[in-house]
């Protein structure tokens, strides 16, 4: 019960923020210089009037964030502005389940082997495995994806020809491999980081050195005592593991040739196309939303002592 009353009001604490966030990006895009119809060849004076009035643009501002909300209400992100036989929610649709299997096999591997290295290397603490994992863990944080997807691209792509370097083959996971290690290794590298630090902190506690003395397995210590409580910290690092994933994903899928969302928010940005970055915008701040709360709930099972009615 009090895990559904803290959801419920976490929820509806994240609509004014979605809501602010909607607001500033409305303004803010349409302070940038230039327009949704800005093009190398300058358009007649008369064609800019007919479109701007055909999209509503010729409008007071404050008439067109009206509208928008309204539309937004009905769930209609409004018509794209370039690609003109597309409205915003159907490029969302085409774009998003590419988007959130990328995201979602990234961020799971990124977890599952995050937590496994962090514990290995705890377990070897001081030892030359420790060592070494620790150092290919600072070097994936410190190689952002967008230069470790080329080098990816050309040792695997150009030199053994293994795998794709770039495109999109609906159904193929070989075009995924590459990006997806790309987008996990950063993150990976911060909760291996976490996961070690946090469990031998864990394996350092009385409890735990009381259950060594009793001959309990290493492997019943660790899965069944120390691993839960270890994992607090990798929760609350999961809202911004996410983020990384995602602020990843606009630079790599423009590179891999995929077609996911995030490239159309960065094509979005560049051709002034209002209606697409909004849309963009509202989906990656939803789903940052969500995970906050599905983090927060997270290290309240994992840790009996937090109170969510607290």
């Amino acid at each position: 019960m009090h895990t559904i009353r803290y959801f419920l009001g976490r929820l509806c604490g994240a609509v004014p923020t979605l809501f602010a966030i909607i607001t500033i990006t409305f303004f803010l895009v349409r302070v940038a210089p230039g327009g949704p119809f800005d093009q190398e060849q300058t358009l007649p004076p008369e064609v800019v009037a007919n479109l701007n009035a055909a999209y509503g643009l010729d409008q007071p501002v404050w008439i067109q964030y009206a509208r928008y909300l309204r539309g937004l209400a009905h769930f209609d992100f409004g018509p794209s502005f370039r690609y003109k036989d597309f409205t915003v929610t159907e490029l969302i649709a085409q774009g998003l389940p590419v988007s959130f299997t990328l995201g979602a096999l990234a961020i799971s591997l990124a977890l599952v082997g995050g937590v496994a290295i962090g514990t290995f290397a705890a377990l070897r603490h001081r030892r030359a495995a420790d060592h070494v994992s620790m150092v290919i863990a600072a070097v994936g944080i410190a190689i952002p994806s967008f230069v470790l997807l080329p080098a990816l691209g050309l040792f695997f792509g150009i030199y053994l020809h293994w795998l794709p370097v770039a495109g999109w083959d609906e159904g193929s996971v070989a075009d995924l491999v590459l990006p997806v290690i790309a987008l996990c290794l950063p993150p990976l590298a911060y909760i291996s980081r976490l996961t070690r630090g946090s469990m031998l902190e864990v394996l350092g506690s009385p409890y735990i050195r009381t259950a060594m003395a009793k001959g309990l397995p290493l492997g019943t210590i660790v899965f069944r005592h120390a691993l839960r409580p270890a994992l607090v910290p990798v929760a609350s690092y999961l809202a911004p593991a996410v983020a990384m994933v995602m602020t990843g994903s606009l630079v790599v899928e423009t590179i891999a040739g995929l077609p996911g969302i995030g490239r159309y928010l960065v094509q979005g940005a560049l051709n002034r196309d209002y209606t697409l970055v909004l849309g963009m915008v509202i989906v990656y701040s939803s789903l940052l939303i969500f995970m906050g709360l599905v983090a927060d709930i997270l290290i309240a099972i994992l840790d009996p002592r937090v109170r969510l009615e607290a």
